[in-house]
Parts: C-alpha cells; sequence; structure tokens
C-alpha cells in the first residue's frame, strides 16, 4: 500500500466520523427543542387538595371563650388523724374502699388511757367521799352553832371545807371525763361518707398527735381549680358554662362557674376560680383537665384559627382564586371557637379582608407560593361554584 493512498484514506475516515457527530448533536438539539414546545403545551400539574386542607369562610356563631387548666379536686375530702399518741393497734380500710360517715376505720391502742380513765373515775369517789363527810360535818356544827356549843367560826369552816370538797369533786369529774374522751379517741370513725384515697399508716406504728392516718374523698362533688391571670378574671363570672377535657376520658365534660375567689395568689397574683364539675365514672380527684370557659356568643364571619399565616407584616390567608392560591391581608377580631363540621374549634372573626364563602387554605397544606395552581375537592369546588353564581347585584356581608 503506497504511502499517498494511506493518507487519504484517514482523510476519508476522518470526515467521516465528524459528519456522524455533527448528524447526533442536530438530532439531539432537535429533541431537546421538541420536549421543551410540549411541556410549554401541557397543562401545569395541579395540587389536589383534601376536604380538610380547606374551609370556606363562613358566618357562624362565634363563641368567645377563656382557656382554663387545672387539677380536679373533690369539693369534701378529709384526714383522719389521731387525736391521741399512741400505737396503731388495728386499721380496717385500703385505698379505694367505701365509707360511710361514723364508720369505725380502725383503733389506737387505748391501754394508757383506760387506766388514767379508771384512776380519774377513783380519785372522783374518793372527792365524793370527802364531800360527803364535809357536809355531814357541816350539817352537825349547824346544830351545835344553834346551840350555842361551838363560836360562828368554826361553822364556817366548816362550811369552807364542804364547799372545798364539792370543788374537788367536780374537778375529779372533770378528769374522769377527760379521761373518758380520751378513750373514745382511740377509735378511728369517717367523718364523711365517701371513699379511701390514702392509707398513710400501717398497724404497729406509733402516731403522734395530729398525724395523718387515712384520707378520705366524697367524688360526688368535684371541683376544677383554675388560675386566671388579673386580666381575664374581669370576664368571669359565676354561672358561666364551660367544656372540660380531662386526661383519659375521650367525652368532654360541662362545668359551670361555681365560685371565684376573692384573694389573689400570692407571688403570682393569679385568681383562682372554681368550676362545678358533674360527677361521671371514671372521674377522680388529681386528674389534670383543660378546657375553655365560655365568655360571649355573637354571629360573625369566621375562618379557622389554623388559616392565619403571620409571616408577612400583616395577618394574610390564603385564597383560592381561579384555580390558583393568593394570599389576601385581612382584619382580625375577636377570637372564640366555631363549629366548622368537625366539632368546635379555635376561630378567629375577619373583619374585612374576605367575603362569605370563599375557600380558605389551612395550615396543613404548608406553605405555597402565590400563584400555585390547586385543585379543590368536589364540596368545596361546588361552595365556590354557587358563591360565583350571585349576581354582582347581591348584597356582600
Amino acid at each position: 500500500m503506497s504511502r499517498r493512498f494511506r493518507w487519504t484514506l484517514i482523510v476519508t475516515v476522518a470526515a467521516l466520523l465528524l459528519a456522524v457527530g455533527i448528524g447526533r448533536a442536530l438530532l439531539s438539539k432537535r429533541t431537546q427543542v421538541s420536549a421543551v414546545a410540549t411541556a410549554a403545551s401541557a397543562p401545569a400539574l395541579a395540587l389536589e387538595l383534601t376536604a380538610a386542607d380547606v374551609t370556606p369562610a363562613r358566618r357562624a356563631e362565634l363563641v368567645a371563650t377563656l382557656p382554663v387548666s387545672g387539677g380536679i379536686k373533690a369539693v369534701n375530702s378529709a384526714f383522719v388523724k389521731a387525736k391521741v399518741a399512741a400505737e396503731v393497734k388495728t386499721l380496717l380500710v385500703r385505698e379505694g374502699d367505701a365509707v360511710q360517715a361514723g364508720q369505725l376505720l380502725g383503733r389506737l391502742d387505748a391501754t394508757e388511757y383506760q387506766w388514767r380513765l379508771r384512776q380519774a373515775e377513783e380519785q372522783a369517789g374518793a372527792a365524793q367521799s370527802q364531800l360527803e363527810i364535809a357536809e355531814r360535818t357541816l350539817a352537825n356544827n349547824k346544830a351545835l352553832v344553834d346551840q350555842g356549843f361551838i363560836s360562828k367560826t368554826a361553822l364556817d369552816t366548816s362550811l369552807s371545807s364542804a364547799n372545798g370538797a364539792r370543788a374537788s369533786l367536780q374537778a375529779a369529774k372533770a378528769a374522769a371525763e377527760l379521761a373518758r374522751k380520751a378513750v373514745q379517741d382511740a377509735e378511728l370513725r369517717a367523718p364523711l361518707a365517701g371513699l379511701v384515697a390514702q392509707r398513710l399508716v400501717q398497724p404497729g406504728e406509733r402516731v403522734s398527735v395530729d398525724a395523718k392516718l387515712v384520707e378520705i374523698v366524697d367524688l360526688s362533688r368535684l371541683e376544677l381549680e383554675a388560675a386566671l391571670a388579673p386580666e381575664d378574671v374581669v370576664a368571669v363570672r359565676v354561672g358561666q358554662r364551660a367544656t372540660l377535657q380531662v386526661d383519659g376520658l375521650s367525652a368532654p365534660l360541662a362545668a359551670t362557674v361555681a365560685r371565684i375567689n376573692p384573694s389573689a395568689q400570692g407571688g403570682t397574683r393569679a385568681v383562682t376560680a372554681y368550676l362545678a364539675v358533674a360527677a361521671q365514672p371514671g372521674l377522680r380527684q388529681g386528674l389534670f383537665a383543660r378546657g375553655s370557659i365560655e365568655l360571649d356568643r355573637r354571629t360573625a364571619l369566621t375562618i379557622p384559627a389554623a388559616a392565619l399565616r403571620t409571616e408577612q407584616s400583616r395577618p394574610t390567608v390564603l385564597v383560592v382564586e381561579r384555580g390558583r392560591a393568593q394570599p389576601r391581608a385581612v382584619q382580625i377580631g375577636a377570637r372564640g371557637e366555631v363549629d366548622f363540621g368537625n366539632g368546635r374549634e379555635p376561630a378567629l372573626e375577619v373583619l374585612s379582608g374576605l367575603a362569605e364563602g370563599e375557600p380558605v387554605l389551612r395550615a396543613s397544606v404548608g406553605s405555597l407560593p402565590a400563584g400555585t395552581a390547586v385543585q379543590l375537592p368536589a364540596s368545596a369546588s361546588a361552595s365556590a361554584s354557587a358563591r360565583a353564581a350571585v349576581p354582582a347585584s347581591a348584597p356582600k356581608p
């Protein structure tokens, strides 16, 4: 093979490779242009919303409420305390036992007090004998004075002795009664009907005077003790209704403001309000409850509190206009609770910026850029269509 032929072959192969590369580049560019044109002509994908993501602004009864929380306590409860210092002899009840007022709960060892009672009774008997002797002596001396055998001074002495013996007898009887009371105090009896909440001692323990032995609570009357801020307690009145949710109970509880403490707590300056709660199975003292007191009711244009967005300088909401999410500045009024279909929830009064029936997006959809295409659920779409069909001359709220 000649040198000239070899160079000719090399140039030909290079030309063919260059032509193939240029062809591939042109084909790739044409494909990209076609894809762009197809994407431009295809409709934009819309964010599908669920019924839980959108709520139309509605005119409803706004219930102004004040949130409260606190512990449930029994109106009537008591500690059975030791009235004498002694050893616990028996204790007949345990936590959860039902007791009646006056029921015997146990006994303290009363041996020492029984001996003291016997001693006091013997002393009273001796004082009775001394009084009888003094009274006989006084009677004899009165007869002798009348006969002139003794002086009046001796009679006065006999009278004083009789009076002293009578006072000694009264003191001895009082001591015997005190000893008898100490024996009776060794019996532990329930001061009220209810359930045993705590058993604080065991038989064999020696307790001092006023030591707590058993706690009894009456669950027939329960209250929520709620601490209120000084600026909030002004709007609270006795008789106002409240709704409470107690940990462990699925159904809410109805309550009523029963009393308001006239004094503020030291340090916190909070004022305690007492809400009467109807007794129900499963409701116990010490459970934590939270809820709200109903302060006022009025009809207003409302939206869920979860729909308000505060990222901008003014309160805004995301409304759906022509299939796209658009921010809208609104003026907010009172706060309260409204039933939007799934039970009462926190809500806001809208003074301006929205019309009744406009779909408002809740915070569950997240942060959407202005103009994001959205697809309303069927129920919200029907509501929006009905609102759009209202004539322009119809009055707006």
